[in-house]
């Protein structure tokens, strides 16, 4: 079996002017998998969603992160918290999906406990001499919000996000990404790698042939922007024409000047929150591997207050969630066929067109990870 982490390592060590795609290896490695959740799912902050879809007490959402069932919730005072969602008596997982709930019931023998994670009651334990009910509480997992953004780590010792993130913020602060409000949320399951979702998100090489249907057409090889990424992100820049209004500032916005107004920023932040956020919209997609061969998709999106209060915001978005319906269909197949090829013997990665810079930031990303175990 090929060693997929030596062979990445050999792969990034030239300058960007010479890089290649990644090797298949770095795909298709179950091996490699797991160094990915050991090292990068299980110490690098993850994002779970936009803080609006949990706006009131006992709003929550569960997820697996590197294998471990997560709940994240705003509790009874308000604040976000993360914890375990696994029972402390039979460990049985607790929630499942999304929701609002008063308490975490476990499915199993009714033990409750309160939003905070302790434990409220469990029936039938009084003749347990050994039992205290004070003595139980879910484990605590780390969470913060940063721009409307929700992220988990199971690292206690990752620095915080908005440390990592201030860059971002540089650069898109005019824009006010945490006053969008989410609108539409789903979940997708996709037979491709992770990997080859996030590195088809970061370019916008593609878009002239994989959405020739959709938004290729209005999609400019030569005004893409793609400067060298940040050690925690990401990023590439497109300019937008009139023909998709909600893409452009609202006449409302003051905030936005100049190119700016129609400018759209695709942010891929590591390892893998990826966003399109325009003056007037964003959408995203959070990824998380399920096998080598399948990514767990979070997929959401929403506008920016001055179209949530336009008369006709329910128009412009319904018109933009199907497209971007159309949008991911065509990622769909276009991902699914690239996983497909990587599986192949004649597989051999070719050289990056300059705007792929993106993508080989991600690699160098990927290797200093795995590197760092090595």
């Amino acid at each position: 079996m090929k060693d997929a982490a030596r062979e990445l390592k050999d792969n990034v060590a030239v300058p960007f002017e010479q890089a290649r795609a990644m090797p298949p290896s770095v795909y298709t490695s179950e091996e490699f998998l797991e160094q990915e959740l050991s090292h990068i799912f299980s110490q690098d902050w993850f994002c779970v969603g936009r803080a609006s879809a949990l706006c009131n007490p006992g709003d929550y959402v569960t997820l697996e992160l590197a294998k471990q069932p997560i709940i994240v919730l705003r509790d009874a005072e308000g604040q976000l918290k993360a914890m375990s969602n696994v029972c402390l008596h039979r460990m049985s997982t607790l929630l499942e999906g999304r929701g609002n709930t008063r308490s975490i019931v476990c499915p199993y023998h009714a033990w409750t406990y309160n939003l905070d994670g302790s434990l409220r009651g469990a029936p039938a334990m009084t003749l347990n001499v050994g039992f205290c009910k004070d003595s139980y509480q879910l484990p605590q997992v780390r969470c913060e919000e940063w721009l409307g953004w929700v992220f988990v780590t199971l690292n206690a010792e990752a620095p915080s996000a908005a440390s990592q993130l201030s860059k971002v913020e540089d650069l898109i602060g005019d824009y006010g990404m945490e006053t969008y409000t989410e609108t539409f949320f789903e979940t997708h399951v996709w037979d491709t790698n992770w990997k080859v979702l996030a590195e088809n998100f970061m370019e916008s090489y593609h878009l002239p042939v994989c959405h020739a249907n959709t938004v290729g057409a209005l999609s400019k090889l030569e005004e893409m922007v793609c400067p060298p990424g940040e050690a925690a992100f990401n990023f590439h820049t497109i300019l937008k024409d009139d023909t998709l209004k909600i893409a452009l500032a609202h006449p409302d916005n003051t905030r936005l000047k100049g190119e700016r107004r129609r400018m759209t920023y695709l942010l891929a932040i590591y390892p893998s929150l990826l966003i399109t956020l325009t003056p007037g919209y964003f959408w995203y997609l959070s990824l998380h591997p399920h096998g080598v061969g399948q990514v767990q998709i979070s997929f959401g999106g929403g506008m920016s207050p001055e179209f949530v209060d336009d008369p006709d915001a329910q128009m412009h978005f319904a018109h933009l969630k199907s497209l971007l319906d159309d949008v991911n269909a065509e990622d769909k197949g276009c991902t699914e066929k690239v996983y497909r090829g990587l599986c192949s013997k004649a597989a051999k990665p070719g050289h990056l067109s300059h705007l792929e810079r993106p993508n080989y930031d991600f690699a160098q990303y990927i290797n200093s990870r795995i590197q760092n175990t090595h």
